[in-house]
């Protein structure tokens, strides 16, 4: 038999840890309101470790997202709602149930996009058999804006809520564009300009989904882009003993512009 850990050690030092004798103050004091931010912070961790390729990294950033998992697991087992061996029959039902390509005998799937498709369809079909809800109603709060969005729109365009082209997209960030303008020019309430960006952003997300493009890959692209660059500008004045504080808004736009080309 293998001497490698497996879940049940895993599974043993969280029961430990929340034992209410002997266990830690902090583990005992958790419940899934305050343990929801951790989890959050450690699902883009472990996007993080993925993007930088840092795969000794990514094993330690799995294993923190799994005890995540077990931890809410521990609390549901504590308050008799549920325990992780629900948790894991529960996903793997719904695995198996919405790839009957694969376990069930069902038609062929072609492609990766094919099965997003039919995965989606899938889903549809279970929350039809649900009780009576709106068709946004489980798309959660929690995700972050601009992933929400997206999963909203998705939404919308399942039952044929949506632009035709993204030509039509284009043109609708156009508008909200000149109504950020307007808006401000009219004098509007911060909450007014606000909204207006939020229209703004949210049609962005939506140009994106037309062009397949991940918003938040897209985002994340830039961002690394402009600290890129932004490094770039810093190394190049201090050469010169200077630091950005120092230099003038003309100058780091020049040197901005160079690093468009040198940093890159």
């Amino acid at each position: 038999m293998s001497d490698r850990p497996d879940i049940a050690a895993l599974l043993a030092v969280m029961r430990t840890l929340r034992d209410p004798e002997g266990g830690c103050p902090w583990d005992i004091a958790q419940d899934f309101a305050t343990i929801a931010p951790y989890t959050i912070e450690e699902a883009y961790e472990v996007a993080g470790a993925i993007e930088n390729r840092d795969w000794a990294g990514l094993k330690e950033e799995l294993g923190d997202l799994l005890l995540q998992v077990v931890y809410h697991a521990r609390i549901a087992e504590e308050r008799q709602l549920f325990d992780f061996a629900d948790v894991v029959g529960a996903i793997t039902a719904k695995m198996i149930a919405r790839h009957p390509h694969v376990f069930g005998g069902g038609a062929a799937v072609e492609s990766a996009e094919a099965q997003s498709v039919a995965w989606e369809e899938l889903k549809r079909r279970e929350r039809a058999a649900r009780p009576a809800a709106g068709l946004l109603d489980d798309v959660t709060r929690a995700l972050p804006a601009l992933l929400r969005a997206e999963k909203l729109q998705k939404r919308m365009a399942s039952v044929g809520f949506d632009w035709d082209s993204p030509e039509k997209v284009l043109d609708k960030i156009a508008e909200e564009a000149r109504e950020i303008v307007e808006a401000r020019a009219a004098g509007a309430s911060h909450a007014a300009v606000e909204g207006e960006i939020g229209d703004l952003l949210f049609v962005i997300a939506n140009l994106a989904r037309h062009l397949k493009v991940d918003p938040e890959a897209a985002l994340r692209v830039t961002n690394a882009k402009v600290i890129r660059r932004f490094k770039w500008i810093e190394a190049a004045l201090a050469e010169e003993g200077r630091s950005p504080a120092e230099a003038t808004l003309d100058e780091m736009e020049a040197l901005w512009q160079q690093a468009k080309t040198r940093a890159d």
